[in-house]
C-alpha cells in the first residue's frame, strides 16, 4: 500500500484528489491550514467524506509552521497543491499572503524533502498564470515565462523554486501547470461557481469585460488523472501542461450553463481586470507523449456536473 501526503487537502483539487487517492488505495493524509480567503464550511463540506474513510488522516496545519518531518516520515509520494489562489486579489496589501503561502511554503517543504530518500516524487501543482499573455495559439511548456499577476509571479516563483532542489538537492519533482479547472467543488471566486449561482438564484451574472475572452477549461477530474499520472509515470524534473483542449469563451460557457439550467442569463458585462489574460490554449502534446494524458470530460458534460451540484448546493443553504 502506497501512502501520499497532500497539501490542500480540503481545497476544490485537493479533495477531489484525496477522494481518488482513496478509491485507487492509497494511504492518504491530508495537510490543509483552512486559509481564510473562503469560507471554511466550504472546505469542511469537501472533506467530510474523507474524514469517513479508514485510510484517510487529516492534520489541521499550516505548511509554515508545521513539524514537517512526521507528515513526511513513509510518504511515497508529496502533492503539493496548497496555495494561496486568486489573480484579482493578489494586488496591493494581501500580496504578502501570496508570498508566504505559494513561495515561503514551499521552499520549507522543499527543504524538509532534501534531506528525505523516501519519496518518489513531489508532483507540485504549478499555474497557466506563469505565461502570462499567450502569443497566439496553444502555448507549450517551453513558451516564455511572463507573468501579468503577483499571483502568477509567485506561482513561477515556486516553480523555480522546486527546479533548484531537484537540480541542487535531488528531490524527485513534477511540475504541472493546471489550465483554468472547473467541476463540482470549485471554489466561489471562480467563474462557473459564480455563473451557476446567479443562474439558479435568478441573479445577474456580472463578467469581467465583453466576454470573447478565451480560456482552456480542464475538468478537476481530468486534472486528478494526469496528476496521478505525473506521480508514477513522469520523469524527475519534467514540467508538463494539463488542459481540457477545447478552449471556449466566456459567453458561450454561459449560454451552455443557462440551457442546462433551463434558465434566462442576464449578463452585466464590467471593465476588465487586471491580471487576466485574454485567451490562454494548451500544447498538451508533452503530457500526452509521455503520461498518456488525455482529457475525457467534454466541457458540456463538466458543466452539467457543475449545475448538479449547486443544485445541491444551494439546497443545503449554501452557495455562497
Amino acid at each position: 500500500m502506497r501512502t501520499a501526503l497532500v497539501t490542500g487537502a480540503a481545497g476544490f483539487i485537493g479533495s477531489h484528489l484525496c477522494a481518488r487517492l482513496l478509491r485507487e488505495g492509497w494511504q492518504t493524509r491530508g495537510l490543509d491550514s483552512f486559509d481564510p480567503y473562503y469560507e471554511r464550511r466550504l472546505k469542511e463540506r469537501n472533506l467530510a467524506p474523507l474524514l469517513a474513510h479508514e485510510r484517510f488522516a487529516f492534520h489541521e496545519a499550516d505548511l509554515n509552521r508545521a513539524r514537517l518531518a512526521p507528515l513526511l516520515d513513509g510518504a511515497d509520494v508529496v502533492f503539493h497543491l496548497a496555495a494561496r489562489a486568486g489573480v484579482r486579489s493578489s494586488w496591493g496589501a494581501d500580496f504578502d499572503s501570496y508570498v508566504d503561502a505559494n513561495i515561503r511554503a514551499t521552499q520549507r517543504l522543499l527543504e524538509a524533502l532534501s534531506g528525505s530518500h523516501t519519496i518518489s516524487r513531489l508532483v507540485f501543482a504549478s499555474s497557466s498564470s506563469v505565461y502570462g499573455e499567450a502569443a497566439g495559439g496553444p502555448t507549450g511548456e517551453d513558451a516564455p515565462r511572463r507573468p501579468i499577476s503577483p499571483y502568477g509571479m509567485t506561482k513561477l516563483a515556486a516553480e523555480g523554486l522546486v527546479s533548484a532542489y531537484h537540480a541542487s538537492c535531488g528531490v524527485p519533482t513534477v511540475a504541472l501547470r493546471y489550465f483554468t479547472v472547473y467541476g463540482p467543488g470549485q471554489r466561489p471566486d471562480m467563474a462557473f461557481h459564480r455563473f451557476c449561482r446567479a443562474l439558479l438564484l435568478g441573479d445577474e451574472i456580472t463578467v469581467f469585460g465583453d466576454g470573447t475572452q478565451t480560456r482552456d477549461f480542464t475538468y478537476v477530474d481530468d486534472v486528478v488523472s494526469a496528476t496521478l499520472q505525473a506521480a508514477t509515470q513522469g520523469p524527475s524534473g519534467a514540467v508538463y501542461n494539463i488542459g481540457g483542449g477545447s478552449p471556449a469563451a466566456v459567453r458561450e460557457v454561459i449560454e451552455m450553463l443557462a440551457h442546462l439550467a433551463g434558465r434566462r442569463a442576464r449578463i452585466r458585462f464590467g471593465d476588465p481586470q487586471r491580471g487576466d489574460p485574454r485567451a490562454t490554449a494548451a500544447d498538451t502534446r508533452r503530457a500526452r507523449d509521455e503520461l498518456g494524458f488525455r482529457p475525457r470530460v467534454p466541457l458540456e458534460d463538466g458543466l452539467a456536473q457543475m449545475v448538479a451540484w449547486m443544485t445541491e448546493l444551494l439546497a443545503e443553504g449554501g452557495g455562497s
